[in-house]
């Protein structure tokens, strides 16, 4: 198994506030972060958390990789701090899934820290992470121009 995490920031010209909707729900990532694929809203889990079936698709070359997930929001810190983690309710072991974002007000607009944390084995050789790692960078810019036309 080779897990590993992947730590990225990008500062807005915004308040946490103004760019907390961007992050605090799944379903607002495929416009910016088109890793994640598509997005449907499930029952919440046995706790009252909001829970999301995310497919996330990437290419490789010319093959295209998909995997769907079933996420719940387990941390939800109004314009701070937002945490989904995978949990899948099919008895099955799974590997983990959890991206953490968390937004620091500044003087003029807010820092975001995303924390991607795979705990699997799917792809070797830092396959997946460099796809992660290059999806989550081109995301920034989106972001930016997503917060920017609000």
């Amino acid at each position: 198994m080779s897990s590993f995490a992947i730590d990225a920031d990008v500062i807005t010209p915004c308040t946490p506030a103004e760019l907390f909707p961007f992050v605090d729900d799944l379903a607002a990532y495929p416009p910016w972060m088109r890793l994640v694929h598509a997005v449907t809203a499930l029952e919440p889990d046995d706790q009252g958390r909001p829970a999301w079936q995310v497919e996330l698709r990437a290419r490789v070359g010319p093959l295209a990789r998909s995997k769907r997930l079933r996420m719940v929001r387990t941390v939800h810190q109004a314009d701070t701090e937002v945490v989904f983690e995978r949990t899948e309710v099919d008895g099955r072991a799974h590997s983990a899934w959890v991206l953490t974002a968390t937004l620091t007000g500044l003087e003029a607009g807010t820092r975001l820290d995303v924390r991607l944390h795979y705990g699997g084995g799917l792809w070797t050789g830092g396959v997946l992470e460099r796809v992660l790692r290059d999806e989550i960078d081109r995301g920034r810019q989106r972001l930016l121009e997503l917060v920017a036309a609000r």
